[in-house]
Order: C-alpha cells, then sequence, then structure tokens
C-alpha cells in the first residue's frame, strides 16, 4: 500500500476527529451522529474526483467548519434524513449478503 499524500493524511484526520465527536455525545443518539457522519463522508467522497484538489480542500474546510459546530456540548442530538436510513439499510444488506 502507498503512503497516503498530506490531503488523505487530511481527511482521515478529519473523518478520525468526526468519530470522536460522537463519542462525546448522549449514548441514545450516538448512533444518529455516527451514521451522519459515515454517511456524510461517504457520500462527498464518491461524489467527487480525487483528482480535484481545489474541490477537496474546499469540501475538507466545510466539514471541519460543521464538525466543529457539532463538537459543541449543547449539541445533543442530529437529524437523520430518509436517504440515510436507507443508505444504512443498504450498506447493511450488502455486508450481510457478502458473509
Amino acid at each position: 500500500m502507498s503512503v497516503p499524500s498530506g490531503l488523505q493524511r487530511e481527511v482521515l484526520a478529519l473523518y478520525r476527529r468526526a468519530l470522536r465527536m460522537v463519542r462525546t455525545k448522549p449514548p441514545h443518539t450516538q448512533d444518529k451522529f455516527s451514521l451522519f457522519v459515515r454517511y456524510t463522508f461517504h457520500i462527498q467522497a464518491s461524489a467527487i474526483s480525487p483528482r480535484k484538489v481545489s474541490a477537496i480542500e474546499h469540501l475538507l474546510r466545510r466539514t471541519r467548519r460543521q464538525i466543529e459546530l457539532y463538537e459543541n456540548p449543547s449539541i445533543r442530538d442530529c437529524q437523520i434524513s430518509q436517504d440515510m436510513r436507507d443508505w444504512e439499510q443498504s450498506r447493511r444488506r450488502c455486508h450481510s449478503q457478502a458473509s
């Protein structure tokens, strides 16, 4: 496996930061925050070419600001859309069929 580029390291660091933020939320809402983070990163990653560095940098800045907002202790819950729930269900079906 090749060594990750600086941009890849930034994306992974931001993803880890988002997952750490999930653990600071009330236990009954952590599943929703986790789904929100996984869905957001997956959709953004699949919507953009790895060669579009300026677009990736823009998404990094935007996502960083969003995570900073969610890190606020007064934010205790988040809304999950039906698209997110459907995405989660399809992922579970794919993983259960592969097993």
